[in-house]
């Protein structure tokens, strides 16, 4: 098998034939050609062989680009996410929440990776702390001027999450470039703010219906509050929504447990 495959790379390494060696064939030869008998089976077997060589090397080659790794997130968003995880080389886009990215964020940072942020100057540290974000493993570039998307590039060289709050929408060209770089790296990045819904996004989370607890006839501090998250899907799939604590009272994440129905037998 592997004469057979030499023979057609030296074909396609070789084969620079000109029309003018062609038109040296003549009428002769063409019928010549024509009435020869067709190829001996083992011939035949073993053109099909290199064939299915060659068809299984691709399958295997689409195979290792298709493959893609979770990060962990934290399990009361892991439920709504496509395939139960962030994955790595896609792009995620957050609606304006703070409390929803440190979320996102705490799960692979609690694994061990490394995480950076772009464009935040606001980033809370301290807060990122108390959610369980590991500071040591934290790179903050607060201004990246106009610089942004070449930033985020660079970073998600090294980097396995990156945050980025884009000051403006990336043309396409921009945004296709990043995404193959993001493919190629392993990367994960998410998108946060105003211009967040970008069109490559494998999904969009987005927070509504919000209460705060705490507060009562004009006393008392903000303790706890209640939202609704939902995640809509780059397939276009039915989206999906859980009622969670951002943060409980504990300053964790949680999903809102269903209040539960007592039944009483009657004798």
């Amino acid at each position: 098998m592997s004469v057979a495959i030499d023979t057609i790379e030296r074909m396609f390494e070789y084969g620079r034939m000109t029309l003018a060696v062609a038109t040296r064939v003549d009428e002769t030869r063409v019928d010549e050609m024509q009435a020869e008998e067709t190829p001996a089976p083992a011939a035949v077997q073993g053109a099909n062989l290199v064939i299915d060589e060659l068809q299984h090397r691709i399958r295997s080659m689409q195979a290792t680009k298709l493959e893609c790794q979770l990060l962990p997130t934290h399990p009361a968003l892991a439920e709504l996410l496509p395939g139960g995880g962030l994955k790595q080389g896609a792009m995620y886009s957050v609606e304006s929440s703070a409390t929803l990215l440190l979320a996102l964020l705490a799960g692979p940072s609690a694994a061990g990776s490394w995480c950076g942020v772009v464009g935040v100057p606001d980033f809370g540290i301290e807060a990122a702390a108390s959610f369980g974000i590991d500071l040591d493993r934290l790179v903050l570039v607060p201004t990246p001027g106009d610089q942004w998307l070449a930033v985020t590039a660079a970073i998600a060289d090294v980097l396995t999450v990156v945050v980025i709050k884009p000051p403006r929408q990336a043309s396409e060209g921009n945004l296709a470039r990043l995404t193959a770089r993001l493919r190629q790296r392993g990367s994960t990045l998410i998108v946060v703010g105003s211009h967040s819904a970008w069109p490559q996004s494998e999904a969009m989370l987005s927070l509504s219906q919000s209460n705060w607890s705490g507060i009562g006839d004009g006393a008392g501090h903000l303790t706890a509050r209640q939202v609704t998250v939902t995640v809509s899907t780059r397939s276009g799939g039915r989206p999906r929504s859980a009622r969670m604590w951002l943060p409980d009272p504990e300053l964790q994440f949680a999903r809102v447990e269903a209040p539960q129905t007592h039944l009483r037998a009657v004798g």
